[in-house]
């Protein structure tokens, strides 16, 4: 969880973002501290998984300004690559090596781009897979797991790179509901750890149980941000209040 020393590791500043003539991101700033999770909730199309992708530039911006741990986001080149390696990023869709074992979807981020040796790079994977509960899956390739047990490799993955922020975009939505918990229960670790984290997720109960602060989208707008408590009991906005009232009817 946040620390105090209130150290800024992602700082957006008047991010707007277009697809075609949809203005999908409106003025965004956004700073979020070391040790800090940011949970990002809103509806479908408020602009949270493009808010999230744009943090290490998988989706580009037309105007703003990204730091990361105090350097500049630049739009390419080696710099980019430098820094987009320090921000792990775990996906709806797995997107392991379908070919390649557990093991080796794990080591070949450190390898190829850290340089690790291959010794290294296995006794730091194996230490990772054990973390997140699936180091016997090791010599499998992905399609003999189920889909938790692949997302639980790809936070591992995402950790092999020393990452100094997680970005999870909806990492939970493409599973079955009784694999949910046990990627939620990793995500939960990782908090209680320290681990800087910015997360979109449709988890209310999660978001509420870690998050430091919750973000609260609505079309390409943060209409609101608030520690949980405050949020989900008062929301500030009629919009906030609206979502949350859906989200319980649905529940019922």
């Amino acid at each position: 969880m946040a620390t105090n020393e209130q150290t800024a590791i992602i700082e957006l500043k008047h991010i707007d973002k277009h697809f075609g003539s949809l203005h999908v991101l409106k003025d965004i700033n956004l700073t979020v501290h070391k040790g800090e999770v940011v949970v990002i909730i809103g509806p479908s199309g408020s602009g949270k998984s493009t808010l999230c992708r744009t943090i290490n530039r998988l989706e580009t911006i037309d105007s703003g300004e990204i730091v990361i741990d105090g350097d500049i986001l630049p739009q390419e080149g080696k710099k980019l690559a430098r820094l987009r390696s320090e921000v792990g990023m775990v996906f709806q869709s797995f997107n392991l090596f379908a070919h390649k074992t557990i093991l080796d979807n794990v080591t070949i981020g450190p390898r190829e781009v850290l340089g690790t040796p291959k010794k290294k790079a296995e006794e730091e994977a194996m230490a990772l897979l054990k973390r997140v509960g699936v180091e016997n899956q090791a010599k499998k390739v992905p399609a003999q797991l189920s889909g938790g047990q692949q997302q639980r490799v790809a936070i591992a993955r995402s950790l092999a790179m020393h990452p100094k922020v997680m970005l999870f975009d909806e990492p939970t939505s493409a599973l079955d509901p009784e694999m949910i918990g046990e990627v939620l229960d990793v995500m939960t670790e990782l908090a209680r750890e320290g681990m800087t984290m910015v997360i979109v997720t449709h988890e209310m109960n999660f978001a509420r149980r870690v998050a430091d602060r919750i973000i609260f989208m609505d079309e390409g707008r943060i209409l609101e941000e608030n520690e949980p408590e405050a949020f989900f009991s008062a929301p500030g906005t009629q919009r906030a209040k609206d979502f949350l009232n859906t989200l319980k009817e649905r529940d019922r």
